[in-house]
């Protein structure tokens, strides 16, 4: 009988080479991302990366596993089509704020509230990169960009409150120069049964002079440190996030006994679909004919 060798950080690499900018918060998160799947030895072809368009959506093309591109503001349609395909998959969607908060609103909204067994790790930095800097939905109200030369008068979307709020199982927040803490908070995502959203402070170094490295180390709360703070503790989350205007790092909210959406199907079956007969009984096809007669 012979044995498989063990799996290594290069086992999780691709050879393509990254157009991030130097310095792109986006390299910390790859890299947390390359551990956390190393350290749970998920084997690479057991796991799809679905990214949406900006400069976040690059990093499945920097992972080695199944990857899809798929279209602005689209990747968790996409993501959830993959997990119910196949269940046995690790499915890990990836976008930016742009992609996932504007765009993508209505889908992220909806995949919250149905709770499929996926990780979507939200690339934040405040801008638009890929355009050349434009304001985000998470842009701090007053931000100049050169979509808004005047400051802009939105107020920004709160994403980890709203995700709490709409019914979400899993909430954490990282910070791309934090690895260690961003690991272990992949881990638990990944590891989370139902959705888990990890929107990740990720500076943009060329764009975005406000939001910077220093700005994060020298504003965020790391709940981790928080004295008798409980992520099960719903009310308690949403108002800590409200206390500290969602500036902080570690897992916010943790439903412990989240049940996935496709575990709640009727009729659900463990096998990939590949895997099972998709023949329709005739007699069925002709009573669901009938009922738009």
């Amino acid at each position: 009988m012979t044995t498989q060798p063990a799996l290594t950080i290069a086992d999780y690499k691709t050879d393509e080479p990254s157009w991030w900018c130097p310095g792109c918060g986006d390299f910390g998160v790859l890299a947390a991302l390359q551990k956390a799947l190393l350290e749970l030895a998920i084997p690479p072809e057991m796991v799809t990366i679905v990214a949406g368009i900006g400069c976040s959506g690059k990093i499945g093309n920097y992972i080695n596993s199944y990857n899809i591109h798929t279209t602005h503001g689209r990747t968790m349609p996409v993501a959830l089509g993959v997990k119910l395909a196949n269940r046995a998959l690790t499915v890990i969607a990836a976008g930016g704020d742009g992609d996932g908060y504007a765009i993508g609103m209505g889908h992220f909204v909806h995949a919250l509230r149905r709770n499929p067994d996926i990780t979507y790790v939200v690339m934040d930095n405040q801008i638009y990169g890929l355009t050349k800097g434009q304001a985000s939905p998470t842009s701090m109200e007053g931000f100049e960009t050169r979509s808004t030369p005047q400051g802009s008068i939105e107020h920004p979307v709160r994403p980890l409150q709203l995700a709490i709020a709409t019914g979400a199982t899993f909430v954490a927040q990282g910070f791309s120069s934090k690895q260690k803490q961003l690991v272990e908070i992949l881990k638990a995502a990944v590891q989370h049964r139902g959705f888990a959203l990890v929107n990740t402070i990720s500076p943009c170094v060329t764009f975005n002079k406000v939001n910077t490295y220093d700005y994060f180390k020298a504003h965020l709360t790391d709940l981790d440190t928080m004295p008798g703070y409980d992520p099960t503790d719903r009310e308690l989350a949403i108002r800590t996030l409200i206390e500290h205007d969602e500036l902080v790092t570690g897992i916010v909210y943790r439903k412990p006994d989240s049940v996935p959406f496709e575990d709640r199907l009727p009729g659900f079956r463990a096998e990939p679909l590949a895997a099972q007969s998709l023949e329709v009984d005739p007699v069925d096809f002709e009573r669901m004919v009938m009922s738009f007669r």
